[in-house]
């Protein structure tokens, strides 16, 4: 299962639900994908396939719904 957080123009910011633990978001774009560390500071952990320019996007994404996403983490996972 993967739940879908946030949906802002091409991306798409959700969780897999079986994975670690550490809260992190998975963002999802049609050139490729992106997960950042939500704690203890937003941080790029892993990307494949986007540009910089994609990349800086997402991470501006995150940071602008980084309140919803992790109200959603903590009401999916408990906690």
């Amino acid at each position: 299962m993967a739940p879908t957080v946030v949906r802002d123009g091409p991306f798409r910011l959700f969780f897999f639900s079986r994975e670690e633990s550490r809260m992190h978001v998975h963002v999802a774009h049609p050139h490729g994908e992106a997960k950042f560390w939500l704690s203890p500071t937003l941080m790029l952990a892993t990307h494949t396939g986007l540009s910089e320019r994609e990349l800086v996007e997402a991470e501006r994404i995150v940071a602008r719904h980084l309140q919803e996403v992790i109200d959603a983490w903590r009401e999916h996972f408990g906690g």
